[in-house]
């Protein structure tokens, strides 16, 4: 009799909490979708300030308006973390054509990429050749490439059904294609743009020179998709065109900024820390409303949401808007190593830093007993369409945190577009859709309730 009433008991337990994490899904979703605020606060991020460049004034002043954001939800504490950060600058507009004959031009759409060099006052004129990827430079060989500047034109692969992968596939050519080239004497570089699409705009990003001398370092450029098209078409019939090219821009010395934080402390483990973020920083050629203001904003209402539906966590919950993610990490890597001096103990650290589209899920960065657990309140998230829930990467951010026992996890919007504003001019407030800023607001702050009411498998294991 007392093993059936104990049965009835557990299943009775089991029953009610799931009712309960149903109930707290379901307030946090209505929440954002009568009284969402991440919208307003990008609307302002992206609109009255812009695009928020490492070192630059807007990049301050996105850093005073979201602490003062923060500090009006009433949360336990608001801070400014220094970090210094690379100041680069791009200068007057970048401008390219090629040149078929004498007097016969053709312009083309460019962007410096994000780290370069510039040209020479008068720009860079020469002869092009193209190549597929940085292998290609070997087969070439200085003979082939002195003197001349390089074309990199292998796109981003449309069979991937991730569009990441297919990011990844290709994306060593921006990073890596100027210190390679430089090696066989090149005069300079053009990068297809990381876009599925074909359009007018050229996608700038990080790039690294590796060891290379300051003095032997050599120019480089994203052209747009369809630019790429066009040099590419115009070389197989004539490869004796020129290619000119200038941008003006330039590294300045480290200035100081700040990553934003914002907590609210935990009730029953305040020394257990559980943080959700995006990157404050963006390039300069639109507003950086995808990439990521969106993920900032969505990270400030996870809090705001658990305020706002009475929920109080167990344990220290923490937004942090990191400085610096888009050319140098510096924000991340200085989080990390704070807390590492303080010897504080995170234990589960969520980033969105994919865009402000319609969420699908999560990837996960955790042991496969912590997969298991979250792989168990899948059906919680059904009602909301969110299905997708793998064992992956996690984000740039939040990496430096890696170590054994935390869980690490990034928001998985529909990734489809997410490569059509990355990076470039039209990443802007307009393209972003409110009820799906807001969609993927609600899955982060449900995820982070079941995180912080179930913890993880390491620390049951710490406390068993």
């Amino acid at each position: 009799m007392k093993k059936g009433i104990f049965i009835w008991l557990l299943i009775s337990s089991l029953a009610f909490s799931q009712t309960e994490d149903e109930k707290q899904l379901r307030a946090i979703y209505d929440a954002v979708l009568t009284n969402g605020k991440s919208y307003d606060w990008l609307n302002y991020l992206s609109n009255q300030i812009g695009g928020r460049l490492s070192g630059s004034v807007e990049a301050q002043q996105a850093v005073e308006y979201t602490k003062g954001q923060l500090d009006s939800l009433g949360l336990d504490r608001v801070w400014l973390q220094p970090v210094m950060v690379p100041k680069w600058v791009r200068g007057t507009p970048e401008f390219a054509y090629f040149e078929t004959k004498p007097g016969l031009t053709t312009n083309i759409p460019i962007t410096a990429l994000g780290g370069s060099v510039a040209t020479p006052d008068i720009g860079i004129k020469a002869s092009i050749v193209e190549v597929q990827g940085i292998e290609d430079l070997e087969k070439l060989g200085r003979a082939n490439i002195e003197g001349k500047i390089v074309f990199y034109n292998r796109p981003m692969d449309p069979t991937q059904i991730s569009t990441f992968k297919a990011y990844s596939g290709c994306v060593d050519q921006r990073y890596s294609g100027a210190a390679e080239a430089g090696k066989y004497g090149a005069l300079g570089v053009i990068v297809r743009s990381m876009n599925l699409r074909q359009d007018d705009f050229p996608h700038t990003g990080s790039m690294s020179y590796g060891d290379t001398p300051v003095q032997d370092r050599i120019p480089a450029a994203a052209i747009s998709t369809n630019g790429a098209e066009l040099l590419s078409t115009t070389l197989a019939l004539n490869p004796e065109i020129k290619f000119y090219f200038k941008q003006s821009c330039k590294q300045l010395p480290d200035v100081e900024s700040y990553n934003v934080i914002g907590e609210i402390k935990g009730s029953e483990y305040p020394n257990e820390i559980m943080i959700v973020g995006g990157h404050l920083d963006s390039w300069d050629l639109g507003d950086g409303a995808h990439d990521d203001g969106a993920g900032c904003v969505q990270s400030m209402e996870v809090l705001r949401l658990l305020k706002e539906t009475g929920y109080r966590p167990k344990r220290t919950i923490r937004v942090v808007l990191f400085m610096n993610e888009e050319n140098g990490l510096r924000g991340g890597r200085e989080y990390a190593k704070i807390a590492k001096q303080k010897n504080e103990r995170h234990v589960f650290a969520l980033e969105s830093d994919a865009g402000g589209f319609t969420p699908r899920g999560f990837s996960f960065d955790c042991s496969d007993e912590d997969f298991e657990q979250i792989l168990g309140w899948k059906k919680l998230f059904e009602p909301y369409l969110i299905h997708m829930f793998l064992k992956g990467g996690s984000g740039a951010d939040i990496d430096p945190l890696k170590d054994e026992g935390i869980v690490l996890a990034g928001l998985r919007p529909d990734s489809q577009r997410y490569f059509d504003h990355h990076h470039a001019e039209n990443d802007t407030f307009e393209h972003v859709n409110q009820r799906e800023l807001e969609l993927g607001a609600a899955t982060m702050a449900s995820l982070v309730y079941l995180m912080d009411k179930y913890g993880t498998t390491s620390i049951k294991k710490v406390k068993g």
